[in-house]
C-alpha cells in the first residue's frame, strides 16, 4: 500500500540528530595494513586519483572525537569497493572496498556507533555502476551476447568504455564512461539494487543517503525503495540528493527528506558573498520552509558544504566571521544539520578535488574559534527541543539584518543576524500571532537582560557580520 501525506512519518531520531559527513579516505587512517600500495603520505594535496590511506577502523578510533564536539549521526560516502578514492564507481555493491577494511570492520564501528546511540547512514549509488561491476564487465566482455545486456542502455555494440576518441555507446551519468547508468526498468536491475537496499539496513545500517535519485526518473522505482527499507527498519532514513524543489518526491511515499541545498544557496547569496539582502534571505527562508509537509521539514539534511561543494571558510572568502554566521543559522533552523568533516576546524579548499583533503589532526593547526562556536552551537541546539521542533517566523528583515524566532509552547528564542559591515542598532518585534508572550529576554552570551515592551524589544546592538541569540528564562 502506498503511503499518503496523511501518514507520512519520518524518523523521529533525525530531527533530533546532529550529522556529521565523512570522505572514509580523507578522515583518519587507523590501519595502515590496508593502505594501498601507491598511498600517499597524510595530508598530501588532494587529487582526483590519490589515495590517503582512511578507513573505517579511523573513523571508529575517532568516535570521541566526534562525541566531545556533539555529533549524533554519521553519513558516510560511500565504502563499497572502487577503483576511486570517492567510490561512486562501485564494481561490488556487497563488499566492503578493502582499501577501508572488512566486514569485521563495518560490525565493528557499527557496534560501537550504536553503542554510544549514534546512527550512520549509507551512501547509495543506485542510478549508475563502475565499469568493473561484474554485469557491465560481461558486457564488455561477451558485447551482444552478454545476459547482462538489459543491465544497461546500450544504442549499439561495439562499446567503447576506455577509448574517448570514439562514441561510448552507451548511456552514462553526465557521458562519464565509467559511470554507466543502469536501466531501472529491468526487473533483475530492480531486484538487485533493492537487495542491496535491503541488505545493508539488514547489516545494521540506520538510512539510505541517495545519490542522485533524480536521474532515475520513476517514482515507482523509489516507491517500492521505500517499501523495501520500512519493511526491515521502519526507523530507517531515506534522504535524496536533490538540489532544487523536492516536493514530487515529498509526499509520503518516496523519501523522508532531501539534502537542503536551497538553504545552503540563501546562505552563500546573503552571507558569504552579500548579493543579496535580508529581504531575499527572509523570503527564501519563507519560501522554502513552506514548501514540504512539517514531517519533510523536521527531517531536512541541512548542510553548508559537502564533497561536491567549496568548503564553506573558501566560500566565505576565508572570513571567520562570515563563517561562523552560517553556522548559526545552520544550527538554529528546522531540519537535522550536518557538518561537513574539517569544516568545524577551518578546512579549506574549493571544489572537488581540493575540497576532500585530509582531516588535519594537529590542533595546533586549527580555526579555535570557528572550532568553538560549532560546538557551543551544537550545545545550544541539544540543550532544548524549541531548536529541534519548535516553530519559525521571520521577524524583522532590512538591510543586511534578519531576525526570526523559533517557539515551543511557552518558551521563545530570536536569533538576529547582521551580515553587514557595520554594526546595527534596533528593536525586533516580538508580537506575532501564536508566540509565546515574554516580558524579558536573555542575551546568550553575556547573560544580560533585555526588556520586551509594547511588542518589541528593547534596542540590541549586533557587531558587523555577527549574531545574537535571545531566550526567554529558564
Amino acid at each position: 500500500m502506498r503511503q499518503s501525506v496523511a501518514d507520512f512519518h519520518t524518523p523521529y531520531w533525525v530531527r533530533h540528530a546532529v550529522f556529521y559527513q565523512i570522505f572514509p579516505d580523507r578522515f583518519a587512517n587507523g590501519d595502515p595494513s590496508n593502505d594501498p600500495a601507491n598511498v600517499q603520505p597524510w595530508g598530501t594535496p588532494p587529487t582526483p586519483h590519490n589515495f590517503m590511506g582512511g578507513d573505517l577502523e579511523g573513523i571508529r578510533q575517532k568516535l570521541d572525537y566526534l562525541q566531545q564536539l556533539g555529533v549524533t549521526a554519521i553519513y558516510l560516502n560511500p565504502i563499497f569497493q572502487s577503483t576511486s578514492n570517492h567510490r561512486y564507481n562501485t564494481y561490488d555493491y556487497f563488499r566492503i572496498d578493502p582499501k577501508l577494511g572488512a566486514l569485521e570492520d563495518f560490525d565493528r564501528l557499527r557496534d560501537d556507533l550504536h553503542a554510544r546511540g549514534m546512527r550512520f547512514i549509507l551512501d547509495g549509488v543506485f542510478n549508475h555502476c563502475g565499469r568493473g561491476f561484474y554485469p557491465f564487465h560481461d558486457v564488455m566482455e561477451n558485447g551482444a551476447h552478454s545476459p547482462y545486456v538489459g543491465w544497461f542502455h546500450i544504442k549499439r555494440f561495439p562499446i567503447y568504455p576506455y577509448d574517448g576518441r570514439k562514441k561510448a555507446n552507451y548511456e552514462s551519468w553526465w557521458g562519464i564512461r565509467s559511470l554507466p547508468k543502469f536501466n531501472t526498468d529491468n526487473p533483475q536491475v530492480r531486484q538487485f539494487l533493492l537487495s542491496v537496499a535491503r541488505h545493508w539496513i539488514e547489516q545494521g545500517a540506520d538510512g539510505w543517503r541517495l545519490d542522485v535519485p533524480n536521474e532515475i526518473d520513476d517514482p515507482t522505482f523509489w516507491q517500492a525503495f521505500r517499501e523495501v527499507v520500512k519493511s526491515v527498519n521502519p526507523d530507517a532514513y531515506i534522504v535524496g540528493e536533490i538540489w532544487k524543489d523536492a516536493r514530487r518526491w515529498l509526499k509520503g511515499d518516496q523519501f523522508d527528506a532531501v539534502m537542503n541545498y536551497p538553504l545552503r544557496d540563501l546562505c552563500v547569496d546573503t552571507i558569504a558573498r552579500g548579493d543579496k539582502d535580508a529581504v531575499d534571505f527572509a523570503q527564501g527562508l519563507t519560501r522554502l520552509y513552506r514548501r514540504y509537509p512539517e514531517e519533510a521539514t523536521l527531517a531536512l539534511f541541512n548542510l553548508l558544504g559537502s564533497h561536491d561543494t567549496a568548503r564553506w571558510l573558501t566560500v566565505c572568502g576565508g572570513d571567520a566571521r562570515r563563517a561562523m554566521l552560517g553556522y548559526t543559522v545552520l544550527f538554529t533552523l528546522p531540519g537535522a544539520p550536518c557538518v561537513y568533516y574539517g569544516d568545524e576546524i577551518g578546512l579549506e579548499g574549493e571544489a572537488d578535488p581540493h575540497c576532500r583533503a585530509c582531516f588535519e589532526w594537529d590542533r595546533r593547526r586549527w580555526n579555535r574559534t570557528i572550532y568553538r562556536h560549532v560546538r557551543d552551537l551544537i550545545a545550544l541546539r541539544r540543550s532544548d527541543e524549541l531548536w529541534r521542533i519548535g516553530r519559525l517566523e521571520v521577524l524583522h528583515a532590512e538591510g543586511n539584518v534578519l531576525a526570526y524566532a523559533r517557539w515551543l509552547k511557552e518558551k521563545l528564542a530570536l536569533v538576529v543576524l547582521n551580515a553587514g559591515r557595520r554594526r546595527w542598532e534596533g528593536r525586533i518585534p516580538v508580537r506575532k500571532r501564536r508566540m509565546p508572550r515574554a516580558q524579558n529576554l536573555i542575551e546568550r552570551r553575556s547573560g544580560s537582560t533585555v526588556p520586551v515592551d509594547g511588542g518589541q524589544t528593547d534596542v540590541i546592538i549586533v557587531p558587523p557580520c555577527a549574531s545574537m541569540i535571545l531566550s526567554t528564562p529558564r
